[in-house]
């Protein structure tokens, strides 16, 4: 079994797989060897070497080879199934190291590879990767981690080479969760803001005239981020600073102007059908934050 340091040490250059060079599995290969960590490379299609090749990373013929001469294996592909045929074609050569699964799979995915990885010997880790390439091996690079705790310890020095990392859990699937949470918030808010811009055009206002008032709203959303997690925690939902009535109306008038336009409202509308039916069961004058119990089933 290939021996796996403690962080609490200096650490020493950690030999790494990497398997997957699409553009994220590339920067992560690129922050290993700029660390002087020394990195094989495989990828199922043929070609997208040359940049780690150039950085000095050696390249194998298969997964198996990659994985040959590693302690730890780093995985990055497009989904879940390019992610278990990975494991397979790399078979037994496994046995004994840390995989790190930076492929981007649903929290009960995760849960599933790990069971796979204690019936097949290697030990897992899934990690989100929070934040864009450019920001990989730098500090503003955020990747999360949870699963096999003792591997994470192991390899922790290792993966600061990726840029800040946290362990948020022995469950697998944990930052999977974390990831497709922060992916939902990330989506719901883009689409929001290109509506708005569809909006504000259909209006007669150019993108560039309403940025700067939109530059304002991401200001009043920290002390919002904190509030709210504080009541979804604690499942109080006062309406002292705003009801679900109010935001009742107000979905309604931006529904109903966009409509006026021509403008698709599909997401409008579905928001304010929920918000709707909180209204209609009775809370109307609890705060916005109460919407969190109804989406997550709870009346």
């Amino acid at each position: 079994m290939p021996n796996e340091r403690s962080s609490s040490t200096t650490p020493a250059r950690t030999a790494v797989a990497a398997l997957g060079l699409g553009p994220m599995g590339r920067a992560l290969a690129r922050a290993l060897l700029a660390a002087g960590h020394p990195v094989t490379v495989w990828n199922r299609t043929p070609g997208r070497d040359t940049e780690p090749l150039a950085l000095g990373a050696r390249p194998a013929a298969s997964a198996a080879e990659a994985v040959a001469g590693a302690t730890l294996v780093l995985l990055c592909v497009r989904d879940q199934p390019a992610a278990r045929a990975v494991l397979e074609a790399a078979g037994t050569a496994l046995r004994g190291r840390t995989v790190v699964n930076a492929t981007s799979i649903a929290p009960e995915d995760a849960r599933a590879n790990a069971t796979d990885a204690g019936t097949r010997g290697f030990r897992l880790l899934d990690a989100a990767v929070l934040t864009p390439t450019p920001t990989i091996g730098r500090p503003e690079g955020t990747v999360l981690l949870s699963g096999d705790a003792e591997a994470f310890a192991a390899h922790e020095a290792t993966l600061r080479a990726l840029g800040t990392v946290r362990y948020v859990g022995a469950d697998p699937g944990r930052a999977a969760a974390f990831d497709a949470a922060l992916l939902d918030l990330f989506w719901t808010t883009v689409h929001g803001y290109l509506h708005a811009l569809a909006l504000a055009r259909a209006e007669g206002i150019s993108g560039a005239e309403f940025a700067p008032y939109a530059q304002g709203l991401p200001r009043l959303l920290p002390p919002l981020i904190d509030r709210f997690a504080q009541r979804a925690d604690e499942r109080r939902h006062p309406g002292d600073h705003s009801s679900l009535a109010s935001a009742e109306a107000g979905l309604a008038h931006v529904a109903h102007t966009a409509r006026a336009r021509g403008l698709d409202t599909s997401v409008l509308d579905a928001a304010l059908a929920v918000t709707r039916r909180a209204v209609g069961a009775g809370h109307g004058p609890d705060g916005v934050s109460a919407l969190v119990e109804l989406l997550a089933g709870r009346p």
